[in-house]
């Protein structure tokens, strides 16, 4: 089976950029990546980080969804802790009934912020305790059609075909995913951890659903492609640097290669920068086609996500353009 291939956006912003310049990148990234043969574009939910505003997630979608033809659009993910079962099904409804067929819902349970944050989204609930299954199953209830009878019904969002996707940085998640059989992604752009017994846990453990027959492996690599290798290294720069400025709490716009000082980081800021970053795919067309191609065979994927956060907005269009190369000749 050919692999698709989709986009993970953040809407990361870029020094000198505004939120609005950010969007229209995040417009133009999408159209050209349509163009391109990717499957899909999603953003992810976060909240309270300057330097990245998908927070208001589904009116994103709306925006890209409106300046694009057919590529899927929708939410890698929606943290569902963060908000009422009901809203959600009321906004993927409302995405659905306006963009018919094109809409997809990645469920996370994490926050997608700092503590505190979490907390004034939750209007002061910690939920410590969350049941993400439980609320999981109350989202399918406002979406059923058999919820007509219920007191509490979502509309527009009721009969709904939002396909669901279960998000995970663990193992935790993709039990989860194969007890409910529905398909699954992995964030090994930011937590590849424990990215090989995931996807063996959700494989062997899977349950054949209404949403789902058999498993459907989705991993999420961060990508720099160029048309050298060193080219692809000096493009990833401010990505790494995005992650030491993560790790130290220092939060600032993505800046320019020449600008990261990635040199004489402690041995603890290394290992902390190894760690989120040991899937990083980045090269050349060949590098790419090898290192994905085994990677795609090892864990048996359906698709590769791909998150390429690059300061230069035409060295991005083009890591896209190769990287969909790179599929392609997998594919063919």
């Amino acid at each position: 089976m050919p692999v698709k291939y989709s986009v993970l956006d953040l809407a990361s912003v870029v020094e000198g950029d505004s939120y609005k310049k950010t969007f229209e990148k995040s417009v133009k990234s999408a159209q050209f990546a349509e163009e391109s043969g990717y499957e899909r574009y999603w953003f992810s939910e976060h909240h309270n980080m300057p330097s990245v505003i998908s927070s208001a997630t589904s009116i994103l979608i709306n925006h890209i969804a409106q300046a694009t033809k057919s590529i899927r659009v929708g939410a890698g993910g929606i943290m569902l802790p963060n908000h009422s079962t009901l809203s959600v099904a009321e906004q993927f409804g409302t995405l659905e009934a306006l963009f018919p067929n094109r809409i997809d819902l990645g469920l996370g349970r994490a926050p997608g912020t700092d503590p505190l944050t979490a907390v004034a989204l939750r209007r002061g609930d910690q939920n410590f305790n969350y049941n993400f299954e439980y609320h999981i199953q109350e989202l399918f209830q406002y979406f059923s059609a058999e919820n007509s009878d219920a007191k509490v019904r979502a509309f527009p969002g009721e009969g709904a075909n939002v396909p669901v996707y279960i998000l995970g940085s663990s193992t935790d998640s993709a039990f989860l995913a194969a007890k409910l059989g529905l398909p699954y992604a992995f964030a090994g752009h930011f937590a590849p951890g424990q990215f090989q017994q995931a996807f063996e846990i959700y494989q062997s453990r899977f349950t054949p659903s209404q949403h789902l027959d058999t498993p459907y492996s989705i991993l999420c690599l961060s990508v720099f492609a160029a048309e050298t290798e060193d080219e692809a290294v000096y493009h990833s720069l401010p990505q790494f640097q995005a992650i030491v400025n993560l790790l130290t709490d220092n939060r600032q716009p993505l800046t320019s290669p020449e600008k990261t000082n990635l040199e004489n980081l402690s041995p603890e800021l290394q290992a902390g920068v190894h760690r989120m970053t040991a899937l990083s795919m980045i090269g050349d067309k060949a590098i790419l086609k090898e290192k994905i191609g085994r990677i795609v065979e090892d864990l048996n994927l359906n698709e590769i996500m791909v998150y390429t956060n690059m300061f230069d907005f035409e060295a991005k269009l083009n890591s896209y353009k190769i990287t969909s190369e790179v599929f392609q000749e997998l594919n063919e």
